[in-house]
């Protein structure tokens, strides 16, 4: 089994990479493979909502020029999704939430690439506005059928600068928890995907169409 987790924040080593690897310590030690993908800074443009995904049915994003398409097909061979991103004014940073709209929308319109996958997210923040940015990121899994492992809190992490976010002891227990549910539950999808039959398709509606 494989988890990709990706990290959303332009630093590489900073404080939402080190809440990423708390957790991703605890599922290497429970013998699953991980692979960390650094979004940080890179230049993703928004989702133009072109519907050209809906089209051509090819996996792919119509805009280019960046890894969207081929963090899409590490995320779809993998048996969990772990998102991680950093609090900007009460929410998600800007370039997490451009790669987020257009990967999910891809996944959405291709059958639900990510449908019965585990995923989880955490969120790293100095002081407030992590339970926000938290939702936002659940709102995606969600929207997904993914699979979704708690942990015995909120998913939020403290610390300004990189490192601090070592001194939060409770927030690194909350990691941990975190670590071990996903495990179980890879494991327990695992062990009854052959046993559960297919999942409904979606209805497309308009609300009155």
């Amino acid at each position: 089994m494989k988890v990709i987790a990706i990290n959303g924040s332009p630093r590489k080593k900073g404080n939402t990479y080190q809440a990423l690897k708390m957790v991703t310590d605890v599922l290497e030690q429970e013998g699953i493979e991980v692979e960390i993908l650094q979004l940080g800074a890179q230049e993703i443009k928004g989702c133009t909502g072109c519907n050209a995904c809906f089209k051509s049915r090819n996996e792919q994003c119509i805009i280019k020029d960046d890894s969207v398409d081929e963090f899409i097909q590490k995320m779809k061979e993998a048996d969990g999704i772990l998102l991680g991103s950093p609090v900007y004014w009460a929410a998600i940073n800007g370039t997490m939430k451009s790669f987020l709209d257009r990967v999910f929308y891809v996944a959405g319109a291709n059958g639900g690439l990510f449908r019965h996958k585990v995923g989880a997210a955490v969120v790293s923040v100095r002081r407030t506005g992590g339970i926000p940015a938290f939702q936002t990121l659940n709102q995606y899994l969600q929207y997904s059928e993914m699979f979704m492992p708690a942990s015995n809190y909120w998913n939020v992490l403290h610390g300004n600068k990189p490192g601090e976010v070592q001194d939060d002891v409770e927030g690194q227990q909350i990691a941990r928890i975190l670590g071990k549910n996903m495990a179980f539950l890879l494991k327990a999808v695992e062990q009854s995907k052959d046993l559960l039959p297919a999942p409904e398709n979606k209805e497309w509606t308009s609300f009155i169409r």
